[in-house]
């Protein structure tokens, strides 16, 4: 008889299977670019090197990710704005977690003499009052005001809602376009165009962005709420979720010191260091209410 030790391989075997599966979950993203250039890229990535869990991102805007969760298709959806078209019951099933706050930022082209831009200025522009850059104080050329498709897109919800507190505004722009990268390109290489879109992905854009009443669209002032044009991000979720409890962990994770860091070397605020900014965002929509009637 041997006296090498029995070593029973079938459950070793089972051990690195099940260690394996455990770490086998893929959770899916769709949402807003915006929020996926934000933030959830590099949230992803350190998630994944923390748990072995990997996040796979898909864009479509804000929109998409919404259907998608209540279609339980994905696991997670990043949306920019807070307001779903679906019936009560597909919107009981989910929940729109604030982790971030965006600013909305103008953008013009970077040959453009223009340095800010005024709350009513802007207000002009997106109602047709506004048509040449000279009443801006810029060239005597006319002003090519580029938007978003549709109405509830994140970035033209957002506008609607600030500036004029009227969710079915309607705009008077040049090009429409089905969502902000196409936009942000389009300004880049006209220097007649004039849009708004988020600062996240802005950055990353060779184009101006302007000041708002003399205030830069930085982190502290968006922090402060200097910098008027600011909005929540979302994670969207769906109790009903295959993978609703690893949902809630990287949910938590967002919110963790690690997650807050990310946000932050993105120029992004962390929701939890600004809570207070919700109160002034009813403030605006009372100042633009007020304005509109």
């Amino acid at each position: 008889m041997s006296d090498k030790p029995f070593i029973n391989y079938s459950f070793f075997i089972l051990l690195l299977c099940f260690s394996f599966s455990s770490h086998a979950i893929a959770l899916q993203w769709a949402g807003c670019g915006i929020t996926k250039k934000a933030f959830m890229a590099e949230l992803a990535t350190a998630y994944e090197r923390k748990t072995g869990i990997k996040i796979e991102l898909e864009g479509g805007g804000a929109t998409k990710g919404i259907r998608q969760v209540i279609a339980q298709n994905v696991d997670i959806g990043g949306s920019c704005r807070f307001r779903v078209s679906e019936d009560s019951a597909s919107r009981s099933k989910i929940v729109f977690n604030p982790v971030a706050w965006d600013a909305l930022v103008v953008v013009v082209h970077k040959s453009n003499p223009l340095q800010s831009i005024s709350i009513e200025q802007l207000r002009s522009v997106y109602t047709g009052k506004i048509t040449n850059w000279a009443v801006l104080g810029g060239p005597d050329q006319p002003l090519e005001l580029l938007i978003r498709k549709g109405k509830i897109s994140g970035v033209g919800h957002t506008i609607r809602q600030l500036l004029f507190d009227d969710v079915d505004m309607e705009f008077s722009g040049s090009e429409v376009f089905p969502s902000s990268g196409p936009l942000e390109k389009a300004v880049v290489q006209s220097p007649n165009a004039i849009a708004v879109t988020g600062i996240s992905s802005a950055r990353k854009r060779d184009f101006k962005i302007l000041s708002l009443e003399g205030k830069e669209p930085n982190f502290e002032n968006i922090k402060k709420g200097d910098y008027l044009l600011y909005r929540p991000l979302y994670i969207v979720t769906n109790r009903e979720s295959e993978h609703y409890r690893e949902v809630k962990k990287f949910l938590t994770f967002a919110h963790s010191r690690e997650g807050r860091d990310i946000m932050r070397r993105n120029g992004v605020v962390p929701y939890l260091e600004a809570v207070w900014l919700t109160s002034n965002l009813q403030k605006q929509w009372g100042e633009s209410r007020k304005i509109r009637d």
